[in-house]
């Protein structure tokens, strides 16, 4: 009996073992490392926005930074854009005193306009001392003119008597623009013979653009002070045929009280009372300023007449030469 189980245990003890002594589970690969995450994308570099004509005009490093910084009170990318300069256009400035303005718009008309600045004749001046002022104004914006021809150097002068204001050929200019000056027409009774010169240079459609120190309505200075109404400077245009098209705030000033001792020049930039309250008129700023765009009106009956103004001449060049100096 023994030999006959042994071999049948033998044979079951090794199953067992087998069973036991499973062979071990083949090696698993080690893990990758993660992939590193792609870097994010650079950001698209800030789009420069495109600069208009005016803007390039009132950006340009020619511009005299004294004047430059001028820009805060007057304004001119908003002022010339309410006035609808274009660059093609003509351009008539009446009296551009230094050439605050001349800085800007002789470059911008330049390529395609033409940009004309019309100042007083020495010669037709009523007075010896207006003929030197005069003179040295003119002699001042011509040497301004020549000295960077690359920039200024289409820019025409045209001389005009200030008895008998002529600006051209009538019909021949698209804009007429006139800043912080009516002023200096309205003591002598001069003003409407500028007003009827503008309207008569112009194109049926064209634009007369006035930039003025603002007095308080209701009051009727006679312009001495610098100052001078809104309803004033209507009457003057509507009287030359002229339509108002438009009123802006853009050159306002309401910190100006308009009651200074030496007028609108005892602000910036003149600042005639010297030390005397210096730091009360700088807080101030420029003056208070009205805006307005007229229209000629296309096909409009004829301008009425703007009165004899050789008589006034005389006190025309002498309020001028007192109180124009970069009003």
């Amino acid at each position: 009996m023994l030999k006959k189980t042994l071999p049948l245990l033998i044979v079951l003890s090794l199953a067992a073992c087998s069973q036991s002594e499973a062979p071990p589970a083949p090696p698993t690969e080690a893990a990758k490392p993660a992939e590193p995450a792609p870097a994010p994308a650079p950001a698209p570099a800030p789009v420069e926005p495109v600069k208009s004509p005016i803007e390039q005009a009132v950006a340009g490093a020619w511009r005299t930074p004294e004047n430059v910084v001028r820009d805060a009170f007057r304004n001119p990318v908003p002022t010339l854009g309410f006035f609808g300069v274009e660059p093609t256009e003509v351009v008539l400035e009446i009296t551009p005193g230094g050439g605050w303005y001349t800085e800007i718009l002789a470059p911008l008309l330049r390529d395609g306009g033409r940009y004309i600045a019309a100042v007083v004749d020495p010669a037709k001046a009523a007075n010896e001392r207006a003929a030197e002022y005069y003179g040295n104004a003119l002699k001042s914006f011509q040497e301004k003119v020549a000295g960077n021809a690359e920039v200024y150097g289409k820019a025409e002068v045209l001389q005009f008597d200030p008895a008998n204001p002529v600006f051209g050929a009538p019909g021949s200019v698209d804009t007429v623009l006139t800043f912080r000056n009516v002023h200096n027409w309205m003591p002598s009774g001069a003003a409407p013979a500028y007003f009827k010169g503008f309207y008569d240079v112009l194109r049926d459609g064209g634009t007369l653009g006035i930039v003025e120190h603002r007095a308080a309505e209701g009051t009727e200075p006679d312009g001495r002070s610098g100052y001078v109404t809104e309803a004033q400077v209507i009457a003057l245009a509507e009287a030359a045929g002229f339509q108002l098209e438009e009123k802006s705030e853009i050159n306002a000033n309401p910190k100006d009280t308009r009651d200074h001792p030496n007028g609108v020049w005892s602000l910036p930039p003149v600042l005639r009372g010297g030390d005397v309250d210096r730091e009360k008129f700088v807080a101030i700023g420029e003056s208070d300023r009205m805006t307005l765009r007229f229209v000629k009106p296309a096909a409009s009956e004829p301008a009425q007449p703007a009165g004899d103004a050789a008589s006034s001449d005389a006190a025309a060049s002498e309020a001028a030469a007192e109180s124009s100096a970069e009003s």
